[in-house]
Order: structure tokens, then C-alpha cells, then sequence
């Protein structure tokens, strides 16, 4: 994981020197994509590398079990959500759910995920389980709220940002399916076709400026003079 976050940061810093280097709008405007879409991408490797290192130092919390006589457990993946200024709200469907007793309902929240237990609900166990939120939630402040036939999970954000998405892996996928430069897993290989993109494309003037820019961060790299 360090090793690929170092790679693609190497990439980036490639791609502001190209961009001082860049007069032309097109190729700007190209470089300014490929630049931020290096920066999201470093920033969710390094997220998902704390989250792994957290995982391994810190015990899970602890959750009170109540004994479950009879009935076999129900693995649940439909949910609907919305969200507020303060709170993303997950909403479970869950017939009869209002009648059984409080303590029966169980929701374990971490930063990143949340698991739902509801035990003996028509002889039933129902579970669900949602891993790798979009953004941090507080622990403290999140909770849960029973409704007629639904269970409310509250997670409250740690910042007040609209969520585009519930979760990191429904972003990834949604990305996957928008036009993109980068053909490959190999993030030098997505540079790469951009910058060739624009030079085929470009005229004589432009060809000159991207030949220069690239000849010049050559130059510097092979005298050591980029810091990363």
C-alpha cells in the first residue's frame, strides 16, 4: 500500500511540473483532471491504509449478546438511505420489527461501518452489515431508532459534507462506468495516455510545449531536483 500511494505521488508531482510548464488551455485543463484525480485517488490509499492499521492496533468494541434460543440468521443487503446536514440515514424493512424487544435490536457503529443485529423476530435472526462508509462517523453520536417495521440507523458525520455516496466501494463502482483516460490498473499508464491523447490531437505549438515540458522534468528528475 505505501509503495503504491509513493508511486502515484510520484505521478502527481510529474504532472504540477507539467502543469507550470503548460501554456495552452486544453492542455491545462487535461493536466488540472489527471492532477485531481491523482490527489483523490493518494488521499483514499492513505484513508484505507489507517483504517487497516487501526483495525490491527485497536480491539473491536465489544457488543452485548443476548442469548438466542431458537431460529437461524438471515444475511440482509437491501436498504434505502438519505442524509442530512449532521446524519446519513439507513433505512431497514423489517415486518413486525416495532414488537420485539428493544434489547433484541443491536447496532455496533466504528468509523467506517456499522452492523445491524436484530435476534428472534419471527423465530428469526437478521443481520446487516455495511463496511467502508464513504466518510468517518462518529462512534458516540451515532445510534439507532425503531419505526413500524422499519429499524433507523443513524450514523452522525464527523463533518458536515453531502455524501454523493453510502459507501467507498458504491463510489468505485459508479466510477468505473464514467469515460476515462486510464485503460489500465498501472496509474503511470493513465498519465501517460492522457498526455498522448492531447499531443495527437494537438497542433504544432502544442506538440512543442508538451516535448519541452516533458524534456525539462526528464532532465530534473535525473539530476535529483524533484523532492518528494
Amino acid at each position: 500500500m505505501a509503495a503504491a500511494v509513493q508511486e502515484l505521488q510520484k505521478d502527481l508531482e510529474e504532472v504540477k511540473q507539467l502543469l507550470e510548464q503548460a501554456t495552452r488551455k486544453r492542455v491545462c485543463d487535461a493536466l488540472m483532471v489527471e492532477q485531481h484525480k491523482l490527489e483523490t485517488e493518494i488521499a483514499t490509499k492513505q484513508a484505507q491504509q489507517r483504517q487497516a492499521e487501526e483495525s490491527v492496533a485497536l480491539p473491536k468494541p465489544a457488543t452485548i449478546v443476548v442469548p438466542v434460543a431458537t431460529g437461524y440468521t438471515v444475511k440482509m443487503n437491501n436498504y434505502g438511505w438519505d442524509q442530512s446536514d449532521k446524519f446519513v440515514k439507513i433505512y431497514i424493512t423489517l415486518n413486525g420489527v416495532h414488537q420485539i424487544p428493544a434489547e433484541n435490536i443491536q447496532v455496533s457503529f466504528s468509523e467506517r461501518s456499522f452492523e445491524l443485529l436484530v435476534k428472534n423476530l419471527n423465530k428469526k435472526n437478521y443481520s446487516l452489515t455495511v463496511n467502508n462508509l464513504l466518510k468517518p462517523v462518529s462512534v458516540e453520536g451515532s445510534s439507532r431508532k425503531v419505526k413500524k417495521d422499519t429499524v433507523l440507523v443513524m450514523c452522525k458525520k464527523k463533518a458536515e459534507h453531502k455524501w454523493e455516496y453510502l459507501t467507498q466501494v458504491e463510489k468505485q463502482s459508479k466510477e468505473k462506468e464514467k469515460p476515462s483516460f486510464d485503460t489500465s490498473d498501472d496509474p503511470s499508464a493513465g498519465l501517460m495516455n492522457v498526455l498522448k491523447k492531447i499531443y495527437d490531437e494537438g497542433d504544432d505549438e502544442m506538440k512543442r510545449t508538451i516535448n519541452k515540458a516533458w524534456a525539462e522534468s526528464r532532465d530534473k528528475q535525473e539530476k535529483g531536483d524533484i523532492d518528494f
